[in-house]
């Protein structure tokens, strides 16, 4: 029975003395196995102890040696054993939770002097420097020739770089990386993202940049990247279209999207609350959305994008007379702020619901409205903008919705009396 982890071993006399101790553990290897006793000539079960410093191993004899287990802490990979002789805490950290579990298991089996034929006992050897060397947090691989093929990637990494070796998919094994703050494929060949990324708990920057991407799914848009992703990297790529969930990944401060194909923004892209910085030149946006409004961005670049000139008179007429009573049903809904979900209503209501649109007045429209687009500064919704055409601009057109003819008619009045001054 063999565990890797952190370890510091803590003489309880140290405040006697006056003295404490320093708080940090050492990387190390525990084994539990038999050891003939030269005093005694008897065959006993230890627990040893192997760093860097010693790998030859101290070892501490288990059998009715043991005072107390403290596991309070045992599901983040963290327990303490105390030793009756010598009076020594044994403090254990950064441990895999269920090794760990195993390993205490054996301990407390080897303390009681249980049948030892059941227990796993490993040889006490000393331990090769490699198995007690710190744990690696970042890796960078630049070169197919240098790509792991046989080995795994360390588990404990939090940063890992995966760069021009021409991988065609995301590799499984780094799914694994439970730790993994940063993962960056770009500049392989990658066509789709599986849905297990949204797996890895503590992921908040994501680099996809120069892939072959064709969407991003919704199911990413949905897991635990909601509330860990702050970065996103999806620059070029094939992307026409980001699904209408992607604004769930409400902690995003930084979103690239450079030379795809987009044809427009996610809808309520004025959702991402605490994004900073948005890049999303050299696509085919044609207008922003009206929820672009509601950013409050510190750098933003949609430099050569075919926008439209914006003309008021210039519109989409999607009205009837009368309203459709579930359209006038779906906006007493939204605009009373009723509570809705599935379990209610049918599930395509629910997405209909989600895509409401909000009037100059205030008032929402869902499926039926008047469309068109008015001209934006830029400047309005951040602090530092990218030129948006080689002219100078900043200007961009933007959507604009009115859920009746009379608040549309009101909007033109107003814009020929701005334009009259």
């Amino acid at each position: 029975m063999k565990l890797q982890c952190d370890v510091e071993v803590v003489n309880r006399m140290l405040p006697t003395f006056g003295m404490r101790s320093r708080g940090k553990g050492t990387r190390a290897v525990l084994s539990i196995g038999r050891h003939l006793d030269k005093t005694s000539q008897r065959s006993n079960i230890y627990m040893m102890i192997c760093t860097a410093k010693d790998r030859a191993g101290s070892k501490y004899k288990l059998k009715d040696n043991i005072e107390k287990f403290f596991t309070w802490f045992v599901e983040e990979g963290k327990a303490t054993v105390r030793l009756k002789e010598p009076a020594v805490d044994i403090c254990l950290s950064k441990a895999d939770a269920n090794s760990l579990k195993n390993f205490l298991s054996a301990a407390r089996l080897a303390d009681r002097g249980s049948d030892t034929s059941s227990l796993p006992l490993s040889t006490l050897t000393p331990v090769r420097a490699r198995d007690v060397e710190q744990p690696k947090k970042k890796l960078t691989i630049v070169s197919k020739k240098d790509y792991p093929l046989t080995s795994n990637f360390p588990y404990s990494l939090e940063q890992l770089q995966v760069s021009y070796c021409k991988l065609s998919r995301v590799d499984m094994r780094m799914l694994s990386l439970k730790a993994l703050r940063k993962l960056d494929l770009s500049n392989n060949h990658i066509k789709k993202l599986p849905a297990t990324i949204g797996d890895l708990s503590c992921l908040s920057e994501l680099i996809l940049h120069n892939n072959h991407l064709e969407a991003f799914s919704e199911a990413l848009c949905l897991s635990t990247l909601q509330r860990t992703l702050q970065l996103l990297d999806l620059s070029q790529n094939r992307l026409q279209s980001l699904p209408a969930q992607f604004c769930q990944l409400r902690e995003l401060v930084n979103l690239k999207l450079d030379d795809n194909e987009l044809v427009c923004l996610p809808f309520h892209i004025g959702r991402l609350a605490k994004l900073r910085f948005l890049s999303a030149a050299h696509n085919q946006l044609a207008v922003l959305p009206s929820d672009f409004r509601k950013l409050s961005l510190e750098n933003l670049d949609l430099f050569g994008n075919p926008f439209i000139q914006p003309n008021p008179l210039d519109h989409t007429m999607q009205l009837t007379f009368p309203l459709p009573l579930q359209e006038m049903a779906s906006r007493a809904v939204s605009n009373l702020r009723i509570p809705y979900g599935p379990h209610l209503i049918p599930a395509h209501l629910c997405q209909d619901l989600e895509l409401a649109k909000t009037c100059d007045c205030g008032r929402v429209c869902i499926s039926f409205y008047i469309k068109t687009a008015v001209s934006m500064n830029l400047h309005q919704v951040s602090h530092t903008v990218v030129l948006v055409d080689d002219m100078g601009g900043t200007d961009a057109p933007v959507q604009q919705h009115f859920c009746s003819l009379s608040c549309y008619s009101e909007f033109l009045d107003n814009s020929l009396q701005r334009g009259i001054r």
